[in-house]
């Protein structure tokens, strides 16, 4: 088989234009994961905070705490078995109600501001700085206020130790369910779906913004 240089010179060229595209692609994705990533900081400190403060409200020892960081998981909380069911209970689903509730407020302090502002605008840059932070902060926690799949294992875990002992734990088995199909769900974006859920709720009690 016989190739002339012309023929090595189109080779060539595809390939590198094959790999420069392929660089392009993988560049393009990382900046993409590193800014949704740098959306996300507040809903994770929010998240891995109230783990945090659910573990010293019902006395089990924190081992270890990052708020916060670029590799997987993006925050955790590392803490002593909860000696009763209840305190698993309460540090696992606690990111649910801080996260919901911090969530709402940022809605609501945006939606109040929207409507002293009266017309967004007409609004200053300082303004709409502000309202972006706020809507910022609202989306961020609460599409971070399920609890994670890891809060799931350790509620059905104990779950199926202590049901023969106490029926009542029977009980949080449908809320083991829901965070675990709230996790499933969230590849299809119901994490953005429930945060904007929290701010349409927020928004209601104010009124529309005026635009």
């Amino acid at each position: 088989m016989v190739v002339n240089g012309e023929g090595v010179t189109y080779v060539g060229g595809a390939v590198i234009a094959m790999v420069v595209l392929a660089a392009a692609i993988v560049g393009i994705g990382t900046i993409l994961w590193l800014l949704f990533r740098l959306f996300t900081v507040p809903g994770v400190v929010v998240h891995e905070f109230a783990h945090k403060w659910a573990c010293e409200f019902v006395g089990v020892p924190v081992l270890e705490v990052a708020y916060f960081r670029l590799s997987d998981p993006p925050g955790y909380v590392r803490h002593a078995q909860p000696e009763r069911y209840r305190e698993t209970f309460v540090v696992s689903v606690a990111p649910f109600l801080v996260n919901t509730v911090t969530a709402f407020v940022a809605f609501l302090c945006l939606a109040t501001f929207l409507e002293t502002t009266g017309s967004i605008r007409a609004a200053s840059g300082e303004e709409i700085v502000i309202a972006v932070v706020l809507g910022w902060l609202g989306l961020s926690v609460g599409m971070h206020a399920f609890p994670s799949t890891g809060d799931a294992n350790s509620l059905w875990s104990r779950s199926r130790a202590e049901w023969r002992r106490s029926p009542t734990v029977l009980l949080a088995i449908p809320v083991v369910v829901v965070i675990y199909v709230a996790n499933l769900l969230s590849w299809l974006g119901a994490d953005w779906l429930y945060a904007l859920g929290i701010g349409v709720v927020a928004f209601s009690f104010i009124g529309p913004p005026i635009f």
